[in-house]
Formats: C-alpha cells, sequence, structure tokens
C-alpha cells in the first residue's frame, strides 16, 4: 500500500475534487431538496420500475427517452441528478452522457434507488408513500442525516 508521503497530495485532491463535481449521494440530493435548490432529479430507468417505486420528487424520463423528451420537460439551463437502480447498474451513467450530449449540466446519484430506499429517503408509487425503514448498514437509525 501506498503511504500518505508517496502519494501526489495536489493530484489527489483534485481527482477527489473532480468527483465530487460528478458524483452526488442520496442524502446530499434530499438536503437539496430540503434547501430548495434548483434542479431536477431523474429516474432514468424503464416504465416497469419507474412505477414499482421511485424518490419522491423525481421525474421519470428513461434513458431510451432522453434524447427525445429532455428538452420538452426540462429546461436546459437546470441542473440534472440522475439516478437508475442502484451500485450494481450503469444506467445512470450512460444517461448522464445523453443528458450531456445535450448540453445539459449532470451529476449522478451514486448508490441510485436503493440506496435513497434503504437510507429511509421518501418512496412513492403509483398509490401514494411507500413506507421504507432505514437499513442500519447506510445510515443512522437515530440521526436526521450521517455527518459525513
Amino acid at each position: 500500500m501506498t503511504t500518505a508521503t508517496e502519494i501526489d497530495t495536489a493530484a489527489a485532491i483534485e481527482y477527489f475534487a473532480r468527483k465530487l463535481r460528478y458524483e452526488t449521494d442520496p442524502s446530499d440530493v434530499a438536503a437539496a431538496f430540503a434547501g430548495g435548490e434548483r434542479f431536477v432529479l431523474v429516474d432514468t430507468r424503464g416504465h416497469s420500475s419507474w412505477h414499482q417505486g421511485r424518490a419522491a420528487g423525481a421525474v421519470h424520463i428513461p434513458r431510451a427517452e432522453i434524447a427525445g423528451r429532455a428538452a420538452a420537460e426540462i429546461p436546459l439551463d437546470t441542473p440534472v441528478v440522475v439516478y437508475c437502480w442502484g451500485p450494481a447498474c450503469n444506467g445512470a451513467t450512460r444517461s448522464a452522457i445523453e443528458f450531456l450530449k445535450l448540453g445539459y449540466s449532470v451529476r449522478e446519484m451514486i448508490g441510485g434507488f436503493e440506496y435513497w430506499a434503504r437510507e429511509g429517503l421518501g418512496v412513492v408509487d403509483d398509490l401514494g408513500p411507500v413506507e421504507i425503514a432505514r437499513d442500519r448498514l447506510t445510515s443512522p437509525l437515530d440521526e436526521a442525516d450521517c455527518d459525513c
């Protein structure tokens, strides 16, 4: 393992800062919603997945429909955050590319819908709110956020 003295600190800082320019996480997205930040959270999964459950406040544009629908539904100057199923799915990454090709400012919500739900954040389906308990492996059970 490389020691701290062997790491190019400036390059490492730039690497991690670059990640934060393009990625966000469910708790930060929820905080941005609560804080009234201007952005659109886009669920890029297919129709059956959307109907099964989604992040409260998200809009639905499946990846295959982004090129044809985005401009009519999301102003170009509105930042976009995309998500798909979870860490084992690269659909959000592919969707981010589609939005970038159209000229949008985009970030990917790492963890996707899986971690949004596991953190106990608002989930809805076609019938309304869905209660999902927080997973103790992904967020503190007694606190509003992870304080990280």
